[in-house]
Formats: C-alpha cells, structure tokens, sequence
C-alpha cells in the first residue's frame, strides 16, 4: 500500500459522507486530534467486549466489520469504504465494543483517541450530537443490509453484497467466494454461479478472490428486481 501524506489523509477524511456534513469548527478539531495509523492485512483494530477505544476513519485501503449476537462468533456483515467512521460507541454509551474490525487487505486509517473525543464534548456540548450523527449513518447502512438478506431470490442477494462492496470505488475488493456465501447467506456453490453469470452480463471481473465492480448500477438495478439478465 502506498503511503500517503497526512495533508492527503486529511482531505480524504473530510470528504465522507459524515465530516462533509459537519461543521468546519468541528472537522478541524476532530483531525487535530486524530493520528494517522498503519494497518497491516488482517490485522484487528478492535474485537467485540474491547473496553474504551475511540472513533477510527478508514483512509485508504479495506477493513472488515464483523459482528454478532455475544454468544456467537463474529461474522462478516460490511466492508468500511474511505471516508467513513466508526468506533464512537464506548464514547457515547461508556460500554464495551460491540463489533469487530479488522483490517482486509491492509488499511491507513485516523484514529481519534476517546480521552480526546471526552475533552472536545466538555469544551462544546454540540460535539456529542455530532457525532451521534454518524452513528445514525451507520444505522442507515445497518437498514441497507436487513434489506438485502431480506430478498429471497439467493442471486439477487449475491448482487446486493456485490453492488455494497463496490462503494470501496474501482480497485480489486478482496472477498473470497466464502466470504461473499457468509454475507449473503448463500452456499460457495450459489456465489459460484451467481458470480458468472455477472461476469458474462459484463457487471464484474472475478476471480476466486477477488471482484472489480464494472457496472454499479445495473448490479442494483438487478438486485432489486428490476433487471431479468
């Protein structure tokens, strides 16, 4: 992975979804704060039941988000595209964390420690509501998957976790067919199949482990239905 400048991490930052939206008062000194961390591939950055902890922005690279029940194994359920945060819980609720993430093929990433989140909330009270909305963000992607594992045609299903992991942009999403069967709840046999039949429509480019999203929108235009291809 190349490395990258933290003027470059910054800007990055500041374009996702959330940051953009924020104030620049609070942009500024939510980066001020944060430090900018190297993330080797697989590596964890945190487990479930880890205590304390602050937020962390993905910068470049690939992260998996992995969650469950607490009396069952993690599993696979996102992937983290650049720009975006996460890790606010301890912070907001003062409880341990409740999913796991690691680091896919490797990650840049910002990380914003809780000692300095809790002195930005006491110098200005908007700071909690503030980032209160990411976590509303997160509950939006959070609707986008029950959505998706609620279709019960099992190719569309593939197509949505295909056309989710196409928001990491045009580089090669290292997801092994196993990977792709945990997330959409299907068999290596089904992601098999479903898998080239969105090679020879021209959606993807695929091999055993790895895909390269080529046509978005007619991804999502099949998996909602309104595609017969």
């Amino acid at each position: 992975m190349l490395d990258l400048t933290r003027e470059k991490a910054e800007q990055v930052m500041r374009q996702g979804f959330w940051l953009s939206g924020m104030t620049e008062v609070f942009r500024s000194a939510l980066l001020r704060h944060a430090h900018l961390q190297k993330f080797a591939p697989g590596q964890v950055i945190y487990r479930y039941g880890d205590s304390g902890g602050g937020m962390y922005g993905l910068v470049a690279g690939s992260l998996t988000i992995n969650s469950a029940p607490p009396d069952a194994a993690p599993q696979l359920i996102h992937l983290g595209m650049p720009g975006a945060w996460t890790g606010e819980g301890p912070f907001l609720t003062g409880q341990p964390r409740r999913i796991e993430m690691r680091a896919l093929g490797g990650a840049w990433m910002m990380h914003v420690p809780l000692d300095a989140l809790m002195k930005m909330a006491a110098q200005d009270n908007s700071v909690l509501r503030a980032v209160a909305m990411n976590t509303v963000s997160t509950v939006d992607i959070l609707i986008r998957i029950v959505h998706d594992l609620q279709k019960r045609d099992v190719t569309r299903r593939i197509a949505s976790i295909v056309q989710r992991a196409g928001w990491l942009g045009d580089v090669p999403i290292l997801l092994s067919q196993t990977d792709l069967g945990v997330m959409a709840n299907a068999s290596r046999q089904q992601v098999n199949t479903a898998m080239q039949r969105f090679v020879a429509a021209g959606w993807i480019d695929y091999t055993y482990r790895s895909v390269i999203i080529k046509d978005s929108k007619a991804l999502q235009s099949f998996a909602e239905g309104d595609d017969c291809a």
